[in-house]
């Protein structure tokens, strides 16, 4: 899986049938310390309520599709929120919680 915030939505006026209804969104990977890593990628809104701003959890390769009935075309599926997370900035450091 991969945390990550949610920074556009795609626009698609011709998409394969199984997609009808569901948005797409461009999402930029996170790391450990919710810092951006890597390039960002095009996910389907599995959850069906993500907007831009929100901290999300994505499924990749075939848990992507998997996550939509195994029927959609798809390389990645938003499939939670990230509620809270706790980072160590150090090994056996203090533990800092993190709230979108």
């Amino acid at each position: 899986m991969i945390v990550g915030r949610v920074i556009g939505q795609v626009v698609a006026t011709v998409k394969d049938a199984n997609l009808a209804g569901l948005r797409i969104f461009v999402v930029q990977p996170l790391d450990a310390q919710l810092r951006p890593a890597g390039k960002p990628l095009a996910a389907v809104d599995g959850i069906r309520c993500a907007g831009v701003g929100d901290v999300v959890y994505l499924a990749t390769k075939r848990d992507a599709a998997i996550a939509l009935g195994d029927k959609p075309p798809v390389d990645a599926t938003i499939i939670g929120y990230v509620d809270e997370s706790a980072v160590e900035r150090e090994p056996g450091g203090r533990v800092e919680p993190w709230r979108p």
